[in-house]
């Protein structure tokens, strides 16, 4: 089972220079690929192999000295990104050409490199000393707030918007056996009004930390544009502006931490609603309370916890949960603006979301004994990862686990 840490590291003003210049060869090296590989494609038809690009890479070096102050495998992992990102435009393609509605998205030329990752070797982890030894860096200072569990595999070293440094790690550990916790099983209903609706009638508050600082949000953002583009002062004011949008995201993942940790400890089996999020942001009324609430990081958090407490957490198709009676099953049309639903059928009357929870727990466990519900378990290892890279922010639509897209 895989999973990730992120730690916060305090590299000296040496070190964070020799990170910035090594992320800018980085950016470089990463267009020359791509520029290579497309001069490929078009003389060939064919796409550059990742073994072509790391021989190209050796005769590079040798031409260009300065990309010997780069650690090999760092090197090497660019042209794995490259190679992948070519893989994923053709996959793209494919699928495009099978009618699905997207964009094919081919592979441009990065401004600005935000990490670096060293996919096996050229660092060593020492947590006595909170320092993480990294070659052709130093070593760099490092907070171990957690104990690091398991073998270590990949780090990735990134910088954040707001010039805050993170050391990525991702472990490997062994599969324990499921053992269930034997708790009662519980329906989710995710919502905007109340962030939360439990099948047993709790409802968890949503704390709208962008709403509340948006404010503050307005006034950073008139200074940006108020600014001289590539002057100090815009620079200055980008920081602040990065600054307090990492600070909201930091809120609000604490507390979506908190209760998804409180809920796989309280039941044995979690049944949430699978939401089209995609789909619902095109309703631009709703759309920016949508993001400030953060379902589909929620739903992450609840399947990766899941599975070490003891809980099962499994998504249903959310089709007429909030229309169906969970009593008698008939069906009537609910505005959004309807609290209440009354059933002219049975003559129940109850709050909206509490019947939609009762639906998907009814829906997650019809027919079957126990706490082993049918639907989609998404508790793998590689979700478990992806997941909380996704968080770090070093993986990006299609990019793989422990290469974090440039």
């Amino acid at each position: 089972m895989l999973r990730a840490y992120k730690l916060r590291m305090y590299p000296t003003k040496r070190e964070k220079k020799t990170l910035n210049r090594q992320m800018l060869l980085a950016k470089e090296l990463y267009n020359l690929l791509l520029e290579k590989a497309k001069t490929h494609y078009k003389e060939t038809n064919k796409t550059l192999s990742r073994n072509t690009m790391n021989l190209w890479i050796t005769k590079l070096k040798v031409e260009r000295n300065e990309f010997t102050e780069m650690y090999t495998q760092v090197l090497q992992n660019v042209a794995d990104r490259v190679s992948k990102a070519y893989s994923n435009f053709f996959k793209r393609v494919k699928e495009k050409g099978k009618g699905k509605k997207i964009k094919a998205g081919f592979p441009r030329a990065k401004t600005f490199v935000q990490s670096l990752t060293y996919p096996q070797f050229g660092f060593i982890i020492i947590p006595n000393k909170k320092r993480i030894q990294v070659s052709n860096i130093g070593t760099v200072e490092t907070v171990f707030d957690r104990e690091i569990e398991g073998k270590v595999k990949t780090l990735t070293i990134k910088k954040s918007r707001s010039l805050e440094w993170y050391a990525c790690i991702i472990v490997e550990s062994e599969d324990k056996p499921f053992a269930s916790n034997d708790k009662e099983k519980i329906g989710v209903d995710l919502g905007i009004e109340s962030f939360v609706t439990l099948s047993n009638g709790q409802k968890i508050e949503n704390k709208r930390y962008e709403k509340k600082s948006s404010g503050k949000l307005r006034r950073l953002h008139r200074r940006v544009s108020r600014k001289l583009k590539g002057g100090n002062n815009r620079r200055k004011a980008v920081i602040k502006l990065a600054r307090l949008s990492e600070h909201i995201a930091r809120q609000r993942n604490d507390y979506l931490n908190k209760i998804s940790h409180s809920l796989v400890n309280s039941y044995s089996l979690i049944v949430y609603e699978k939401l089209n999020i995609n789909s619902m942001l095109k309703n631009h009324n709703i759309a920016r309370s949508i993001n400030d609430v953060s379902w589909g990081n929620f739903i992450k958090m609840l399947c990766y916890k899941a599975e070490s407490a003891g809980c099962r957490a499994i998504g249903v198709n959310p089709r007429n949960t909030s229309k169906m009676c969970n009593r008698c099953g008939s069906i009537k049309e609910m505005p959004l603006s309807e609290r209440i639903f009354s059933c002219s059928a049975c003559g129940i009357r109850i709050d909206r979301d509490i019947n939609a929870a009762r639906n998907i727990l009814n829906e997650g466990t019809a027919g079957h004994a126990g706490s082993n519900a049918s639907g989609e378990v998404a508790t793998t290892a590689t979700k478990i990862a992806a997941s909380s890279l996704h968080e770090l922010g070093t993986i990006h639509g299609n990019c793989a686990i422990g290469n974090p897209c440039l």
